[in-house]
Formats: structure tokens, C-alpha cells, sequence
């Protein structure tokens, strides 16, 4: 909606509620008018999906607070599209150009008008302050990706690496003008701003990029040859970043204002890390737990002892097994596992696995020949074979 629109059109009318309507009365009023005139309960009937246009964009302005003390201050000033002269104005006839007076130069015969046009739309459209005064917006930098390989242990301790990174960065030879003699224009189409309204049927709430100066709301008239009036070049810069601890494989992590460089005073963009982490000859991991298997001979796996178990950096941890320990079973050492977000940490899982020994001393083969004798009676399989019988 062009700002011309935005004078002449009678947004109370729309609405059909009087200028002085309450906060709620105009909620009310759009409500009713919209579940009248919504497409969805006139469809194919195109005078209702425009007269539903007309009362979204009213109550896109009246009922926002800031947007309608703007429009009341606008037609005050311009009453239904044509200037209305304050005292001491003259009297006279006025010859004046509507975008003349929306760039804060408007000259009026028989009298003085100050340059505060600007100020009164500068809410709503963005375009500039006090005498007209075009001001070309902040523009956020790139955020930027990377990749980074820790070991396990980096990965549950926490790191911090070395990243080398290539963005986007305001260029040098015309620092960051786009300009060679480090002059740029204004983009007219913008008018600074970066962006330009879109269509959206319900107010002003929709904008895109500026096709003309791609956002930046600057234009070169002589093209600086480095970065081909764009402004901005390729910059490598190593930078020492910290993955805090407990990080798991894949995971993506945001850095705020550690991306590329903002434009005009414009905030950094972020830096995202996507941490790969490398495999443990010992430990694995579960959640916020570290696993562990362990090997116990059978006497300890039946009469029940202590173990010792290795931990991740830390001193070992001593297990005790309880006799006829199963060969699989997973037993739990608390708080020896991954570094939750908290700050607090999981467990250490360690799985029992029996060892079977290979080779056998004759004194060891005497004494299990032995206990195979004293256990003949006892048929471990038993239950097995009397279940797969069935019902």
C-alpha cells in the first residue's frame, strides 16, 4: 500500500466504527466484518475477497496502537488526501508534489512549513527521519557453517579447537562502500531501507530484499573491482571457539555473534559447529551414559568379588559383584558418565562379560574336571527342553 493510499483511505469507515471507537470496539467490529466477508464463506465471489482485503488492512492500522496514532497524526495534517494549511499559512493557492512532501522537501507559496513529514511516517514505512533525511539500515552479517572433529574424550570433557573460517566480511579496498571512490548511492527503488513492501492483503507487515541493490539499500556508480560493488569479500580469519562439554556426535551448535560481520553497524551473524566425534577403544556411549564391557573369570561371575573398572580421565572404580553373577548383567557406577547440561553427569554402565580362558594349566584342568564331576546331576538345559515342549 503506497503511502498515498495509506492517507486517503478511511480506515474508520472500513470498519464502520466512529474515530474516537474504543480499543475493543474495533476488535469487535473487525471480527464481525470478517467472519462476513472472510473467502472461505464467499467463495468465488470476488467483491467479498476485496471488501475482506479492506477490512484486514483498516484493522492492520487501528488496531495497533502506534500504527493509528500515526494515521490520525497523518490525516489530521493532510485531512481526506489534500493538505489542509495551519494558521499564518497565507491563505494562498498550493502547488506541491505529494513524494515531495514525503521526502521532507515540500515548498508551499504564503507561508513556512517545517520539515517533520518524514517523522510522522518513519513508524510505518521505514523510510526516513526529520527533513527527509534517508538513512540506510543496519544489515545483520551471513551466519556462517563449519565442521570440527573431537576426540571422545574432548567430546564428554568439553574442547576448545582452533577453526579456521571463510565468510563474507565488509571489503577492504572499498571499505565496504561497493564503491571504488567510496561514494554509493542511495537505492531509489528502497530508498535506503533494503526492502521493498509486498502485496499481502492485510497491511504492512510482508517485505523482500530490494530486487535493485539485493538488500543492501546502497547502490554503486562505480562498481569497486574487488568485490564487484557487492561490498563485501571473502575474509579467512582463525578464531579459537569452545564446544562446551557433553557434545554428542552430529550435534549442531550455535554460536551467537561469532559469524560473518554485520554491514553498517549491524549485528555479527551466528556460527553453527557440526561436531563429528571419534570412536573409544574402551568406552561407548548411551544418552548422558558411558558404557563399558568388562571381563570376569567364572570364579568371580560365581562366587561373587570385587573388580576393579577403568573410568573416562577419572581413578578407577571398584565393582562388587554379588555371587552367581550372570555373564551380560549391567551393573551402574554413578555420576562417572557424559557431562549432562546441568552440569551434572550420568552414569557409568558396565556390562559383565565371563572370560573363557584358552589354554588351561593342568592343575586348572585337574580342578575343573573335578567340579564337572561334583555337578553332573545338575542339567542346566532342563527348563529349556520342558518349555519347548509347549502347552
Amino acid at each position: 500500500m503506497s503511502t498515498k493510499d495509506f492517507i486517503e483511505k478511511d480506515f474508520y469507515k472500513v470498519l464502520g466504527v466512529p474515530k474516537d471507537a474504543t480499543e475493543a470496539e474495533i476488535k469487535k467490529a473487525y471480527r464481525k466484518l470478517a467472519r462476513e466477508f472472510h473467502p472461505d464463506a464467499n467463495k468465488g465471489n470476488v467483491k467479498a475477497e476485496e471488501r475482506f482485503k479492506e477490512i484486514s488492512e483498516a484493522n492492520d492500522v487501528l488496531g495497533d496502537a502506534k500504527k493509528r496514532k500515526e494515521y490520525d497524526e497523518a490525516r489530521a495534517l493532510f485531512g481526506n488526501g489534500g493538505f489542509r494549511p495551519g494558521p499564518g499559512a497565507g491563505g494562498g493557492n498550493f502547488n506541491f508534489d505529494l513524494g515531495d512532501l514525503f521526502g521532507g522537501n515540500a515548498q508551499q507559496s504564503g507561508g513556512g512549513f517545517g520539515g517533520g513529514i518524514g517523522d510522522v511516517f518513519g513508524g510505518l514505512f521505514n523510510r526516513g527521519g526529520a527533513g527527509g533525511t534517508t538513512r540506510t539500515q543496519p544489515r545483520r552479517g551471513q551466519d556462517v557453517d563449519t565442521e570440527v572433529t573431537l576426540s571422545f574424550t574432548e567430546a564428554i570433557e568439553g574442547a576448545t579447537v582452533p577453526l579456521r573460517m571463510t565468510s563474507q566480511a565488509p571489503c577492504k579496498a572499498c571499505s565496504g562502500t561497493g564503491d571504488k571512490n567510496g561514494t554509493p548511492r542511495v537505492c531509489p527503488t528502497c530508498v535506503g531501507t533494503g526492502q521493498v513492501a509486498r502485496g499481502s492483503g492485510g497491511g504492512f507487515s510482508l517485505t523482500d530484499p530490494c530486487p535493485d541493490c539485493k538488500g543492501r539499500g546502497l547502490i554503486a556508480e562505480h562498481p569497486c573491482l574487488e568485490c564487484s560493488g557487492s561490498g563485501r569479500a571473502k575474509s579467512s580469519r582463525t578464531m579459537q571457539v569452545r564446544i562446551p562439554a557433553g557434545v554428542t556426535d552430529g550435534q549442531r551448535i550455535r554460536l551467537r555473534g561469532k559469524g560473518a560481520p554485520g554491514e553498517r553497524g549491524g549485528p555479527a551473524g551466528d556460527l553453527y559447529v557440526t561436531v563429528h566425534v571419534g570412536e573409544h577403544p574402551v568406552f561407548g556411549r548411551k544418552g548422558d551414559n558411558l558404557t563399558v564391557t568388562v571381563p570376569v573369570t567364572y570364579p568371580e561371575a560365581a562366587l561373587g568379588g570385587e573388580v576393579r573398572v577403568p573410568t573416562l580421565g577419572g581413578p578407577a572404580v571398584t565393582l562388587k559383584l554379588p555371587p552367581g553373577t550372570p555373564n551380560g548383567r549391567t551393573m551402574r557406577a554413578r555420576g562417572k558418565g557424559a557431562v549432562r547440561k546441568d552440569g551434572s553427569r550420568g552414569d557409568l554402565l558396565i556390562t559383565v562379560e565371563v572370560s573363557v580362558p584358552k589354554d588351561l594349566s593342568g592343575k586348572a584342568r585337574d580342578a575343573l574336571q573335578a567340579y564337572r564331576e561334583a555337578t553332573a546331576e545338575e542339567d542346566p538345559r532342563a527348563e529349556l527342553f520342558e518349555a519347548a515342549k509347549g502347552d
